[in-house]
């Protein structure tokens, strides 16, 4: 079974820096694109950066110059660095990953999701 489990939530001052950390472990063969999501009370989860297997990224506008997303495909991790934050970034933040894992008889591809991880930014 696949399981993501991140870390490096909490609380920071506006204008302070976090790293959130995803690994993805079970039988893993391959995984393709990894991204992390937010979803802040009231609102849709919106897609925050993405990065493919080959290190191709992406970025919702409102992080663009401040988030950096990268990967280690060794450890098959996916990390999130977050610069100058601003209160407005206060969410719960989400890891997903398309992952290809061996299910003893069947090579099987599936989308999973973290369990989430709380950030908060106070002004």
């Amino acid at each position: 079974q696949v399981q993501l489990v991140e870390s490096g939530g909490g609380l920071v001052q506006a204008g302070g820096s976090l790293r959130l950390s995803c690994a993805a472990s079970g039988s893993i063969s391959s995984i393709n694109t990894m991204g992390w999501y937010r979803q802040a009370p009231g609102n849709q989860r919106e897609l925050v950066a993405s990065i493919t297997s080959g290190g191709s990224t992406n970025y919702v506008d409102s992080v663009k110059g401040r988030f950096t997303i990268s990967r280690d495909n060794a450890k098959n991790s996916v990390y999130l660095q977050m610069n100058n934050l601003k209160p407005e970034d206060t969410s719960v933040y989400y890891c997903n990953a398309d992952i290809i894992y061996h299910s003893g008889v069947y090579y099987i591809g599936n989308n999973y999701w973290g369990q989430g991880t709380q950030v908060t930014v106070s002004s």
